[in-house]
């Protein structure tokens, strides 16, 4: 798996701190005003601007992602009803199994994959969250599948399945995935939803980290430490202020414009993508050419 140089921004001890923390702010702010924690905006900046390897910046993703949905649920257990979740949990721990599993899964493929051909898986998932955010004003207009228990099991699991897949390839926790399942597939409350998302998150992101762990691919993470807690710090701050600005922001064409940044993200992840394979291919050509010579 290669890695990029270290940028300037990654370098220079005070940018190492206060650039994080700033991004960190930013992606959440865009993210609680969606409800979410951001991490899907999160990982280009990462990848692009800090100039983390795909696979690191991925790891880092998921931790910033932990400490983001931690606080959130923490934030949010004072108006969690718990009386109107009891009914939804078999539906809870069937979607919670199937992100465990998917979390594997995803680690699994990750680390035995070149990071060219991750980065465009990354496109392609990319593409699809940034449909999946433009269409949820359709998804959240239905009342929910009328589904027998054996199809919801089925419907829980596959669906559990995908979303720990995302949640292990792109660092998220998986809420912009979460919550339109539990409204569509089974009709629970949007607002029930999301604090549901957040207990299934939790477990799934733990299961992705130590996947990732148990690979030996947190080595070197020591190094992070300064830029992991920034973005970690500012994350937090930019969640609570995204939260209290999501009131005054009409939440039509906010999914849009997010939607849109995400297929933007996804353009110049596939373009960098692009760039690296043509760059490979000359140099082994280059290196191919040599060897005749000589």
């Amino acid at each position: 798996m290669t890695s990029k140089s270290p940028s300037f921004a990654s370098q220079h001890p005070l940018r190492q701190v206060v650039m994080p923390f700033l991004a960190g702010a930013g992606v959440a702010i865009l993210g609680g005003l969606i409800g979410l924690g951001g991490a899907e905006f999160r990982l280009p900046i990462l990848v692009n601007w800090f100039q983390k390897s795909l696979l690191r910046a991925i790891i880092l993703n998921l931790a910033i992602s932990l400490v983001t949905v931690s606080f959130s649920l923490l934030f949010r257990l004072p108006s969690i009803p718990f009386s109107a979740l009891e009914p939804y949990v078999p539906i809870i721990l069937i979607l919670l199994v199937g992100s465990l599993c998917g979390s594997y899964l995803g680690v699994h493929f990750a680390t035995r994959v070149s990071e060219r051909v991750l980065r465009w898986i990354i496109v392609v998932l990319l593409i699809v969250l940034g449909l999946v955010l433009m269409g949820q004003g359709l998804v959240f207009g239905w009342n929910g599948l009328a589904l027998g228990l054996p199809f919801q099991i089925i419907a829980g699991l596959a669906a559990g399945i995908v979303i720990g897949v995302f949640s292990s390839l792109l660092g998220i926790a998986g809420g912009e995935l979460i919550i339109p399942t539990l409204v569509v597939l089974f009709g629970m409350d949007i607002k029930l939803a999301g604090s549901a998302s957040l207990a299934i998150s939790i477990p799934t992101i733990l299961v992705g980290l130590i996947g990732y762990a148990r690979r030996d691919r947190l080595r070197g993470m020591g190094n992070e430490r300064s830029f992991l807690v920034a973005m970690a710090l500012g994350s937090i701050l930019g969640a609570l202020i995204g939260s209290y600005l999501v009131r005054f922001a009409p939440s039509a064409w906010l999914h849009m414009l997010l939607g849109a940044i995400l297929l933007f993200s996804a353009v110049r992840l596939a373009l960098d993508a692009r760039h690296d394979g043509r760059k490979e291919v000359k140099d082994t050509s280059a290196h191919e050419q040599s060897k005749v010579n000589y």
